[in-house]
């Protein structure tokens, strides 16, 4: 007989990283899986829209400033789509304020969290958005 308690497994909440710098993304990346989660990454705008309907994360963090199609456009795409509208994206980005920062929270932002942060913070705002862990 197998014991229902090492038999089930938790399943980690999915988080999509989508940030352009290499170095800001294995920080995020390294952190964010020492804190428990499931990482994917994404270092370009079109990526990240394709991750997301691909894989089904159960948050973005989207930096705003990505060459091409910027952070904002993104969350446009995502908040419009019917696979995707009702993923929270949580915005980091080095901009205080102005039309790009209020083009994210027009589009469906759930919060902007200002760089530089510390992993304290970011974890506060992410248990505010994902789901509890469950057992399998």
């Amino acid at each position: 007989m197998i014991d229902a308690e090492k038999s089930s497994c938790s399943r980690k909440n999915k988080i999509l990283v989508v940030e352009d710098n290499f170095e800001i993304r294995q920080l995020l990346v390294l952190g964010l899986k020492d804190l428990g989660y499931e990482v994917l990454e994404a270092d370009t705008g079109l990526a990240a829209f394709r991750q997301a309907r691909a894989t089904s994360p159960d948050l973005i963090l989207m930096d705003l400033a990505m060459p091409v199609v910027g952070g904002d456009e993104v969350i446009a795409w995502l908040k419009t789509d019917l696979v995707t509208r009702h993923i929270p994206i949580i915005v980091t980005t080095a901009f205080l304020f102005g039309p790009v920062v209020d083009r994210a929270i027009a589009a469906g932002a759930a919060e902007i969290l200002h760089k530089p942060f510390n992993f304290d913070a970011l974890n506060t705002i992410l248990q505010r958005h994902l789901p509890a862990p469950y057992v399998v």
